[in-house]
């Protein structure tokens, strides 16, 4: 039995030796982003029985043993971040990022876009999801709300052009409102255009009184112009003289536009107009939707739609890890989407180091979730500008290192215990 003893604390310390190894390195990551810590089970060896009768049926036991190791899943704290690039997963889930190996899953979005605008990791690992393919040769071909996810197998790493053009969107309609009164007198409103050049040019219709008017109602003459917005100028350095050209006129239209004696207007014949080469139609309403003939004071406005060339000014990150480039001209488009992956049992993730984990045959393989139509879904919530930080508490690792430092000594005691009887009963033997 004295025997037992030392190999029931041989084995009572080397399990709980590594309970400490477990403890310490939980303790050392508290502060490591996305880090996941782990706990210990333990297991009783194989008891020899001592009786077998039906009135006493007990046995001693050779200690305990290091049943697994198993990963805390609970979430760590949330910690607020600065960059738009900065992640955190509020549910389930896993980021993906690659080397040269195979990728590598983890709960660390600290991520960031490198020199070649690759989203990548502090230390270098590209960051795995979807490409929206609006790109081509720097210019963006469609503007998307968002990209969809693919196919666990088509994810790659996510690389933009470090140079990105939002396409001119020539104006092809121009709306006119206001009250052209009833006095003869010339009236003139404007409207902005941009041509296929990403020039913005002026439509300027001017109206006149038609002579003789005709009751009830008036008649209007209107002339529209599509012209340059603004003067060029020749500055001549030899006299310091500064030569005005003349407005660039693209195009012009007249019509006739009739209101009755309410004062709305009834007939147009003025439809469209060419700005530079792009075909703009001329809306001036109807009812009181538009251009009105009131006895009230003049009043003009126009709205069109049309869009210039817009120059790449950065990438961000939001909340549903769509990649979203912004551009000079206001406009945005997502060109990108972060992979959140799931397994069947996260406890089974192989680990790397710390916050990086490998799948395995107990982990299953990486999968999406879907949605009742077969789409590819985050299947998680995200949240930008924050970072998960380590779920290790630091009074319960300090609380478990206490246990397992005094399960330590007393295994260690009943050794020394051992050691002395079995001094004893060999001095006796003596």
């Amino acid at each position: 039995m004295m025997s037992q003893a030392f190999y029931t604390g041989i084995n009572g310390i080397k399990a709980h030796q590594t309970a400490i190894d477990v403890v310490s390195d939980n303790l050392s990551n508290i502060s490591t982003i996305g880090f996941r810590g782990y706990s210990t089970e333990f297991s009783s060896l194989f008891e020899n029985m001592i009786s077998t009768t039906s009135s006493l049926n007990s046995g001693i036991g050779v200690g305990t043993r290091l049943g697994t190791v198993v990963m805390d899943e609970n979430r760590g704290v949330y910690q607020l971040a600065d960059k738009s690039t900065d992640l955190a997963i509020i549910g389930d889930g896993w980021f993906a990022v690659q080397g040269e190996g195979k990728p590598m899953y983890t709960r660390d979005g600290s991520f960031t876009f490198d020199k070649n605008r690759d989203l990548v990791t502090h230390d270098g690992y590209y960051v795995l999801g979807t490409m929206g393919a609006n790109i081509n040769n720097g210019v963006l071909t469609q503007q998307l709300a968002e990209v969809e996810l693919g196919a666990v197998t088509t994810q790659q790493k996510l690389r933009f052009p470090d140079d990105l053009v939002f396409p001119v969107q020539p104006t092809t309609e121009a709306r006119f409102f206001g009250n052209l009164s009833v006095n003869d007198e010339t009236r003139v409103i404007s409207a902005k255009a941009i041509d296929a050049q990403s020039n913005i040019n002026s439509i300027r219709l001017e109206f006149t009184k038609v002579d003789p008017q005709v009751s009830p109602g008036t008649q209007w003459n209107v002339v529209a112009t599509a012209q340059s917005a603004s003067v060029d100028t020749v500055y001549n350095k030899e006299t310091g003289e500064t030569t005005y050209l003349p407005l660039t006129v693209y195009d012009t239209q007249t019509g006739v536009v009739t209101f009755d004696e309410s004062g709305i207007l009834t007939s147009n014949t003025l439809s469209s107009i060419n700005n530079n080469g792009s075909t703009v139609r001329l809306d001036l309403g109807t009812g009181f939707d538009g251009l009105i003939a009131m006895n009230n004071p003049f009043s003009g406005s126009s709205s069109s739609d049309g869009l210039q060339t817009g120059d790449l000014v950065g990438y961000d990150i939001n909340k549903n890890a769509q990649i979203i480039a912004t551009f000079s001209n206001g406009m945005q488009s997502s060109i990108g989407m972060v992979a959140v992956y799931h397994f069947q049992n996260d406890r089974g993730l192989e680990r790397v180091n710390g916050a990086r984990f490998t799948e395995s045959n107990n982990s299953g393989r990486p999968m999406f979730f879907q949605d009742e139509n077969g789409k590819n879904i985050l299947g998680t919530e995200l949240t930008n500008y924050k970072l998960e930080g380590s779920n290790v508490r630091m009074e319960v690792g300090l609380t478990e290192i206490i246990v397992m430092q005094r399960a330590y000594d007393a295994n260690s005691k009943s050794i020394t215990t051992a050691d002395q009887m079995l001094k004893k009963a060999l001095e006796m033997d003596a």
